[in-house]
């Protein structure tokens, strides 16, 4: 049933409300875990007043990204297939589009459970990737603070 699990990650430690239920998704049915961490390539703060450079932008990025993806790694079990992803782009779009590419079954991200202001600033990825999908994807609500 579940060949392939998609575990999107910003390196927010809501990811570790999703690893329990990866872990036994993964183990129950013998599926690698493609763990996705994406590089925003969205400079909010690219004004000669904010002050961040493109290109200092992007390496922030990037190393955030690869740190996300490790992290959520060694959290898994040892006996679960993993596979490392980092890629550059608008998150939403991105998670959505690799989800079809590469023929997962599932997604599986957190949630932050964000609303009024904090909603209708930040915005949710995954309740973007929940409409844009073509795949399920279970929602996992990270522990309140």
């Amino acid at each position: 049933m579940y060949d392939n699990i998609l575990l999107p990650t910003d390196g927010s430690d809501a990811t570790e409300a999703t690893i329990e239920h990866v872990t036994t998704l993964a183990q129950t049915y013998g599926a690698t875990v493609h763990v996705l961490s994406v590089a925003d390539s969205r400079n909010r703060f690219e004004t000669p007043s904010a002050g961040i450079a493109p290109d200092v932008w992007e390496e922030s990025e990037l190393e955030r990204a690869e740190h996300a993806v490790d992290v959520a790694i060694e959290a898994l079990p040892d006996d679960v297939a993993t596979e490392r992803i980092v890629e550059e782009g608008v998150p939403d779009s991105v998670i959505t589009e690799h989800a079809n590419d590469a023929d997962i079954d599932v997604v599986v991200m957190a949630t932050h459970g964000r609303t009024g202001l904090d909603h209708y600033l930040i915005g949710s990825v995954t309740e973007r990737v929940v409409r844009q999908s073509s795949v399920p994807v279970l929602t996992v609500r990270a522990a309140d603070e």
